[in-house]
């Protein structure tokens, strides 16, 4: 096995619980703007409609084929859309909200403070994130995981997304490593995975639902706390 120095994480859905801090933010916010009140009767079903619009977005955001300001309001304002709602501000106004709330909640993948409290001994931890930057610090404060991670590489701030080859090349540059004793620990087979090891580096995919796949990966996991087996 490699002696690895630095270990990557990708943040939402792989250390920060994306779904369940997500659902509990619209939770909130559904009652707070009435929605109930304008059409949208079930929130169940606004939850779902919401993470296909929402995912749908995200792809064409790392595609770059949709800018940050556009996803903030077409995920909302295209969900309200399939209830009869057609109100921009609203979306606007739900969307601005969203971003405030969201990032303040605070669950967390099950072990992952076990599991970095472990490997924060041993390796020098890192996270590589496509999420916003106004929301991925306040994610990581909240939560106490600030205190694990020496670098932060956020693509916005980078100029690319994962799984381009230009978020790695300048991951490694700001952790003053190389990709040799290097690996990416990430949900997303694609910007994760497939980007890591595009980009030469060893990959442990995080796959808590076994979702099936072809691919070659280094390492698969189900489970935060097997890094304790792997790394």
């Amino acid at each position: 096995m490699k002696n690895y120095e630095h270990l990557f994480f990708d943040l939402d859905r792989t250390l920060w619980d994306f779904e369940a801090n997500s659902e509990a933010a619209l939770r909130g916010l559904f009652d707070e703007h009435q929605l109930s009140s304008k059409g949208v009767k079930d929130f169940s079903v606004f939850m779902y409609t919401y993470r296909e619009i929402n995912d749908s977005c995200w792809t064409k955001y790392r595609k770059g084929e949709m800018d940050k300001e556009t996803l903030r309001v077409s995920r909302f304002l295209d969900t309200f859309k399939t209830f009869g709602l057609d109100d921009r501000q609203l979306a606007l106004d739900f969307g601005d909200d969203y971003i405030s709330v969201s990032p303040r909640q605070k669950c967390l993948r099950p072990g992952a403070i076990d599991t970095l409290d472990y490997l924060a001994g041993k390796y020098v931890l890192h996270i590589i994130t496509n999420g916003f930057k106004e929301v991925q610090h306040v994610k990581m404060d909240n939560c106490g995981l600030t205190p694990y991670f020496s670098e932060i590489i956020i693509s916005e701030e980078v100029g690319q997304k994962k799984p381009h080859k230009h978020v790695f090349d300048s991951a490694l540059l700001r952790a003053q490593t190389s990709h040799l004793n290097s690996v990416m620990v990430g949900d997303d087979l694609v910007a994760d995975v497939i980007g890591a090891r595009n980009a030469g580096w060893d990959q442990v995919f995080y796959n808590p639902y076994e979702v099936s796949h072809t691919e070659n990966v280094t390492f698969e996991i189900q489970h935060l706390n097997q890094l304790k087996k792997i790394l």
